[in-house]
Parts: structure tokens; C-alpha cells; sequence
């Protein structure tokens, strides 16, 4: 709890003291108990409600006269001089218990989400004439060498060039499991480095670093409001001025009415100066009933928490009426590579030919061989897939053959490994692979042995977000990629995806996105998914662009409106779950402050409700929405 809180807090138990007193000196007999219960009652009244006052006068001074401070005093000013004492400090003492009640829940709230600038870094220590000096991250430069230690923060993005460790990427991603880096490795600012001392070469300035990019997106978040915010936004902008009015008349016609009638007809009922006092009590309990808190407060806060929640789970929402937007998804189009694949080659089949004498083994061994010499993406899963070190000295040449594959003398042997275009102008028939991907034939002393399938990887929850979206409602779920047809449509089929556009260029994706916006709906929404720079404009076209942010381009994150840290697709069915409760409750907290706030005030009007009953009405409501607002911070 924060200093403010627990100040409050000792006002209010004070206040509640001083009422508890004033209550047991207007019980006791004559005259001066009478003039020291008033006094107690008017202390009180000062301890809790003095701020109150205090803001709606100075808030009168500058023009905004109809807010819930003015409500409030005017209503309670007129209990005291009606003599409901007692009504009036009470009023005042539960309203600030409501107030309280706000400003811890806003507080535990905005700690989810505060929680991640604990991720910027304090001070860089930098590689400079040999030895280390400590220094503001933002005055490290591109290419200069910063050293991280363990229990250190890393504080820019860059490469590691010396040393091993694990990282700690809770803060970023919301995932518990620490990721290995080795020498040479992408890490990114705002990780904890949990063993080894890391050299790292910075390759981005502080303000472009990825921590810098989720600060400024996390601080903007609450600029962006919902349509249900902007909603109650301007329905207090005209409730509160009605509402005022109509507890005037309700104050002043009752009476001016009656006097009307008494001189009309001699037998009635003289209107005394307590019929007056009837109405006004009446008016002064319909204007704290009316003061809408509970709508102003809990709508907000419902959706600072749904944000808070979103990112304690690794998903960045850059404000509520994406939140808000989230719900009405229809349709959802997704890139494939970096999204529903890892967008890295692997070797996922090894086939030897029946009448070659070769085990799976020799066959990936001499595959290694032959591409060790390259730095080509398939060499390197297939040196990655073989996992031992490679002997220099069983090489004798190597050969690349551009756009075919490559040639080396291996222990004396010919060793051709590639395409099928490159066996057959060695004369060497290879068999035929009916899986999709890439495939490296391989032949030896001119004996076709067989080949290997490298792919790309689909990710292990890939298959689980598009049953999950499914799950939820979405009508269209379709795949955008730059890909080959028959590599698109392979990756398509073992996700359940079934419409698929393949072969596209940057403009192309725009174009078909065009096509998807004609069909859907008036009132739905149209999401894309994607990680890549070419998929920008996409993002940006989308009703909602959502970017896979843990390896994803800078280019990409900017553009979306959403950021799944965790680089899991199925998050983005999570996002749309945590939508759909935070809208819930911000529907529940509309319905059941309005519903009691009229019942109250139909009945205030008609004097039936007390001011007791206006409490609840105002405050107990307010404080019961705010508790269900909170609920949105459980993901």
C-alpha cells in the first residue's frame, strides 16, 4: 500500500472516530451536549469531506462545476442545514471509503503493468581503453562492447561475442523457462543474465532497443480509449448537469405546487417550512444517489485491468479500444513463416536409397561434410542436425555448383550433394520425395545413397491456436505467405487452415487483404498475424495488426497494434479470452449501476429511499463495481 493510500486510510478511520462521538454526545440529555455533538459532527465532517470542498470550489474556479465534488458537497452542505448532521458526515465518510476503494484498486491494477518498466536499465557498463566504465544506456553507441554480469540486466540489444549463459525473460515475454544463448547470438534488452559474464557488441542505440520500444508502447497504452470509455466519458458530460436541474425542481416544484392547491382549496393541509425541508431532503438524497461514479470509475479501471492482465501473460495491447476491438474478431489472416513456423530450416526426414549400403547416419554425415564449407541456411541445419565437430583434414576440395548444390572429396571419395537437377547431370537417377520442403540428394562414388528432407519447423502450439480461434467463434481463418504453393498448402493442411494464398509479394498481401476487408461484416473485425518487415503494410491495414515480438521485426511491432512477446500463436486466442471478460464486466457494471441508480432515485423522488439508501446507491454500488473491475487483472 502506498503512502497516499494509508494517509487516506488514517482520515477516514479518524473521521469514522469523531462520527462514532458525535452519535453518542447527541444521545446524551441537555443543552451543551447538544452544541458539542454539532461541533463534533462539523470535525468530522472537515476530516473526511474537506478535501471535497476544497476540489470543488477550486474546480467551480475553473469551470467545471458539474463533476461528482461538487455533487457531492452540495448535497452534503444542504444535509447540515436541513439538520440531518449525522447524514451528511456519513455521506462524506463513505463516499471517501468508495474513493479509497478506487484508488488501491487502480493502484494493484497499474502494477501489472508498471511491473515491466522495472525493465529498464539503470546504467551500461562499457568496454572503452581496456577497461570498463558505467555509464546511462542511452550514451553507449552502436558497435562499442558492454559487458553484462550475472544478476545484470541486459541494457541494449546487440550480439554476444564472448561467453555463454541463460537469460531471464520473464519481464518480456511473461515465460518462466530461462533461454540459452551461446557466442554469437541475437539477445535483447531488458533480459537478466542468470550465470556467465557476457560481452556483448551493441547494434542498436537505447532509444531503438526493444525495451525502449515496449516502455513507450506500455506508457501510451491508456491514451487510446474504448468506445465504452468515450461512452461514459460524455454521458457523465450531460448526466451530471440533468441530474442537477432535476433535483432543483424536485426541490422547489412539489412545494410551489402545493401552495398552489392550499390556495385553491381552504381545507388543505397548510405548506409549512417543514414540507420544504421534506423536498429538499428529497432533492439532497436524489443528488447523491445520482453522482455517477460508479460508471466513471469501474469502466476504466475494467479496462486497465484487462491490459494488466494481458501483459502479465507476454501480450502487449497498445490500448483499450484494441481490447475492446479484440471481441468482435470474425475473421483472422495469418503469415506463415516466423508465425505458424519457426521460420528456421531443420532436417525432419532422412530416406536412404534400398540398394545403397548406407546407414541414416553415414548418409547425414556426409551431407555435413559436403556443406560445411557453406553458410547457406539448409548447410547450417544440416551441420546442426549431424552435431559433431567437422575433421578439416578428410576434405580435400569442395566445389559449389551455384543454384545446384556442392561437390567435395571426402576421404578420398566423390561427394555430390543437392537438387535433383545437379544427379541428373551426374548421370544419378535419385528417388523421388513425396513430403514437402527441401531436399538434399546425396550421392557418393557415383552410387546414388539417398536424400534428406529439411523443413521449416511448425511451431508446437500452432496446430492448438487455430483450433482455438476455431473454438471462438472465428468464421475465417486464412494463411498469406510469400512461400511456394506446394510448401504453403503442406503447412496449411497439417494446421486445419484450408484457404491459402501462396507466391505473395508485400503488395500482393495488401491486395488480397483488400479482398478479405470487402467480405466481412459491418461490426466485425479482421485480424492479421505476422513477425516479418514485409508484413507492415499489412499490419497497418488490418482492423487489428497483431506482431509476433519476441523475434519479430522492429518494423512490425511498430506497425501493429498488438504484440505477442512470447512468439506463440496460440496467445492470440488468450488475447481475445481476456477481451471478451473485460467487456463482460464492463457490460455487468453498466447494467447494475444504472439498474440500482434508477430504482434509488425513483424512489428518493417519491420518499421512500434515505439518505442512508443513497449511500448505497452512490457508494456501496461504486465500490461493489470497482471490486468487479478488478477481477479483469486475473488473465
Amino acid at each position: 500500500m502506498t503512502k497516499k493510500l494509508k494517509k487516506r486510510l488514517k482520515k477516514i478511520l479518524a473521521g469514522a472516530a469523531v462520527l462514532v462521538c458525535a452519535v453518542l454526545a447527541a444521545g446524551l440529555p441537555g443543552e451543551l451536549y447538544r452544541y458539542a455533538s454539532f461541533v463534533l459532527f462539523l470535525a468530522a465532517y472537515v476530516i473526511v469531506g474537506g478535501d471535497v470542498v476544497k476540489n470543488a470550489i477550486v474546480n467551480i474556479g475553473h469551470g467545471q462545476v458539474f463533476d461528482e465534488n461538487f455533487l457531492m458537497t452540495l448535497a452534503t452542505v444542504g444535509a447540515f442545514f436541513v439538520g440531518d448532521y449525522p447524514e451528511a458526515v456519513a455521506v462524506m465518510l463513505f463516499y471517501q471509503v468508495g474513493e479509497w476503494f478506487q484508488s488501491y484498486a487502480v493502484n494493484k491494477s497499474r502494477k501489472s503493468i508498471t511491473e515491466l518498466m522495472d525493465i529498464r536499465p539503470d546504467y551500461a557498463n562499457v568496454l572503452r581503453d581496456g577497461s570498463e566504465e558505467t555509464v546511462e544506456p542511452d550514451e553507449v553507441a552502436m558497435g562499442e562492447h558492454i559487458v553484462v554480469k550475472p544478476g545484470e540486466r541486459i541494457p541494449l540489444d546487440g550480439i554476444i561475442r564472448r561467453g555463454n549463459s541463460s537469460l531471464d525473460t520473464m519481464a518480456l515475454t511473461g515465460e518462466s523457462m530461462p533461454r540459452e544463448v551461446l557466442c554469437g547470438d541475437e539477445v535483447i534488452s531488458g533480459c537478466v543474465n542468470l550465470q556467465g559474464v557476457l560481452e556483448i557488441e551493441v547494434t542498436k542505440e537505447f532509444g531503438d532497443s526493444t525495451v525502449s520500444k515496449i516502455l513507450n508502447l506500455v506508457e501510451s497504452a491508456s491514451s487510446r480509449k474504448a468506445e465504452a470509455e468515450n461512452f461514459i466519458t460524455k454521458f457523465a458530460r450531460y448526466y451530471t448537469p440533468i441530474v442537477v436541474v432535476c433535483a432543483a425542481l424536485l426541490a422547489v416544484l412539489p412545494p410551489l405546487v402545493l401552495s398552489v392547491l392550499v390556495g385553491q382549496n381552504a381545507q388543505a393541509v397548510p405548506v409549512t417550512g417543514a414540507v420544504w425541508a421534506d423536498w429538499i431532503y428529497r432533492a439532497l438524497t436524489f443528488l447523491v444517489i445520482s453522482c455517477p461514479c460508479a460508471l466513471v470509475i469501474s469502466i476504466p479501471l475494467s479496462f486497465f485491468g484487462g491490459l494488466g492482465g494481458a501483459s502479465r501473460e507476454g501480450i502487449l495491447i497498445k490500448g483499450s479500444n484494441y481490447l475492446e476491438a479484440l471481441a468482435e474478431a470474425e475473421s483472422v489472416v495469418m503469415d506463415k513463416t516466423g508465425t505458424l513456423t519457426r521460420g528456421t530450416f531443420a532436417v525432419s526426414q532422412i530416406v536412404t536409397a534400398p540398394d545403397a549400403d548406407c546407414t541414416k547416419e553415414k548418409l547425414l554425415e556426409l551431407a555435413a561434410y559436403a556443406e560445411s564449407y557453406s553458410n547457406h541456411p539448409i548447410s547450417k541445419s544440416l551441420l546442426a542436425a549431424y552435431g559433431k565437430e567437422i575433421d578439416s583434414s578428410r576434405i580435400e576440395r569442395a566445389e559449389e555448383i551455384a543454384g545446384n548444390g556442392v561437390h567435395v572429396c571426402v576421404d578420398g571419395k566423390e561427394v555430390y550433394a543437392g537438387n535433383t537437377r545437379l544427379m541428373e547431370e551426374q548421370q544419378i537417377q535419385p528417388l523421388p520425395a513425396r513430403e514437402t520442403g527441401t531436399v538434399v540428394h546425396v550421392a557418393c562414388a557415383g552410387c546414388y545413397l539417398g536424400y534428406i528432407l529439411i523443413a521449416d519447423e511448425i511451431k508446437e502450439d500452432a496446430a492448438e491456436a487455430v483450433q482455438a480461434l476455431k473454438a471462438a467463434g472465428i468464421r475465417q481463418i486464412v494463411m498469406l505467405t510469400g512461400d511456394r504453393k506446394e510448401t504453403a498448402e503442406d503447412v496449411a493442411g497439417r494446421l486445419g487452415i484450408t484457404e491459402v494464398y501462396a507466391e505473395l509479394l508485400p503488395g500482393d498481401k495488401v491486395d488480397r487483404m483488400e479482398e478479405l476487408m470487402q467480405k466481412k461484416s459491418a461490426k466485425g473485425k479482421l485480424l492479421f498475424v505476422g513477425d516479418g518487415i514485409n508484413d507492415a503494410p499489412v499490419l497497418a491495414r488490418a482492423d487489428i495488426g497483431i506482431a509476433m515480438g519476441g523475434l519479430g521485426s522492429d518494423a512490425a511491432i511498430e506497425a501493429a497494434d498488438v504484440v505477442i512477446m512470447t512468439d506463440e500463436p496460440s496467445k492470440l486466442a488468450r488475447a481475445m479470452q481476456i477481451s471478451h471478460k473485460t467487456l463482460r464486466i464492463v457490460k455487468q457494471n453498466i447494467v447494475f449501476a444504472l439498474g440500482v441508480k434508477i430504482l434509488v432515485l425513483l424512489l428518493a423522488a417519491a420518499g421512500i429511499a434515505s439518505m442512508w439508501a443513497a449511500v448505497f446507491a452512490d457508494v456501496g454500488v461504486a465500490v461493489i463495481a470497482i471490486l468487479n473491475a478488478m477481477r479483469a487483472l486475473k488473465a
